[in-house]
């Protein structure tokens, strides 16, 4: 009214009933913002409530972008994290040279990592670990694969052969089955407990443990009798046969006699199943002096190094094949004995060496003996 009808301002003021300061208020804001200028109150044209909104706005937008970078921080996220955020937001059309501005990063190191991505590098670690892996047929934890590199040469931590195999989706796959093999009900004569869990002996050839297990086959069960040596955790003897006679652990200790020749007094440690409690298998350790052992009645663990063998010949071998008859089951669990069990498989009971790895350490360092003639 008073701009553009030239009305005084006491004209105004008494017409509308407002006081003149606010109307004087009010035309210098008016004014300031005809010239561009913001005004000092409410704004009061179109263009001064727009550009005062859009200031309001960047005003949270900056606040919002200080909290998510505080917030950002504290969370300490790799950069390979970042980068990956980056490629989405890439997707969302928004610029590279933007996000790395927001996110605190370099665009020359993210298109550098893009590089890498794109040509992966060959680990030779991650190769030597596959490979280690399959040779233990697949059955080989993070402990045993460390050992297992680095007596090829590859000096390596725990941490590192598990990130490793979980890129590579290294893992051992384990399943327990039971079935009993000890007859135990029987009126035979039972043996004491003479070994009484004493698993380390001082040298080789003093005390042997021995037990039965079932294979299954596509023939039918294959039952297999095992004789260890307790100095080495070495199988020296062993026999398989579709059934459970006496004459079977009978040949697997016969095996042990004629490769080992053990000395008189050999303690020979087995459960209490009516195969070791028979007349054949005592008349054969009389024969050789051996003497006879017994596990207590329902107790395992007297005779736990022969029950680990067989489940680690369980899991390690007999559970990843399915055996079409008794001939292809014997060759291999043979080939697991011969060829990996006694020559290779990492024991850690034998400070992470194999049974005929260690015999061989521990014979170099028994002391020769000097003759005393002159």
């Amino acid at each position: 009214m008073i701009k553009e009808q030239g009305q005084s301002i006491q004209n105004v003021s008494e017409s509308m009933g407002i006081g003149p300061t606010a109307i004087r208020r009010w035309l210098a804001q008016y004014s300031a913002e005809q010239s561009g200028q913001p005004g000092i109150g409410k704004p009061l044209t179109a263009e001064q409530q727009r550009i005062r909104q859009l200031e309001l706005e960047n005003q949270q937008l900056r606040q919002d972008v200080t909290i998510l970078k505080k917030a950002f921080g504290l969370l300490c996220p790799r950069n390979e994290m970042i980068y990956q955020l980056i490629v989405q937001l890439q997707k969302e059309a928004i610029p590279v040279k933007h996000s790395c501005r927001i996110l605190a990063v370099s665009r020359s190191g993210f298109y550098e990592a893009q590089r890498r991505s794109a040509k992966p590098l060959v680990c030779k670690a991650s190769v030597h670990l596959r490979a280690a892996f399959m040779a233990s047929h697949q059955s080989y934890g993070s402990r045993r694969l460390v050992t297992a590199m680095a007596n090829d040469g590859f000096q390596i931590g725990r941490s590192k052969v598990r990130s490793l195999m979980r890129k590579a989706a290294l893992k051992p796959v384990w399943k327990r089955k039971f079935v009993h093999t000890t007859d135990s009900k029987h009126d035979l004569p039972i043996a004491a407990n003479v070994l009484n869990r004493q698993f380390n002996p001082t040298a080789p050839d003093l005390a042997y443990v021995s037990d039965i297990t079932y294979i299954r086959t596509g023939a039918g069960w294959l039952y297999l009798a095992t004789v260890l040596d307790l100095y080495a955790r070495k199988v020296v003897g062993w026999a398989m046969a579709p059934s459970m006679p006496a004459k079977l652990v009978c040949d697997a200790l016969n095996m042990a006699i004629q490769q080992r020749r053990p000395a008189l007094g050999l303690i020979v440690h087995s459960d209490r199943g009516s195969q070791y409690a028979s007349e054949l298998y005592q008349n054969l350790l009389t024969k050789h002096g051996f003497i006879c052992s017994m596990s207590r009645k329902g107790n395992c663990w007297d005779n736990a190094v022969a029950e680990r063998f067989f489940l680690n010949l369980k899991m390690e071998r007999v559970w990843q094949r399915q055996y079409a008859n008794h001939a292809e089951a014997k060759a291999d669990i043979t080939d697991y004995i011969v060829g990996f069990y006694n020559c290779k498989r990492i024991n850690s009971a034998l400070g992470n060496l194999s049974p005929a790895a260690y015999e061989r350490k521990m014979t170099a360092r028994e002391p020769i003996a000097v003759s005393e003639i002159t």
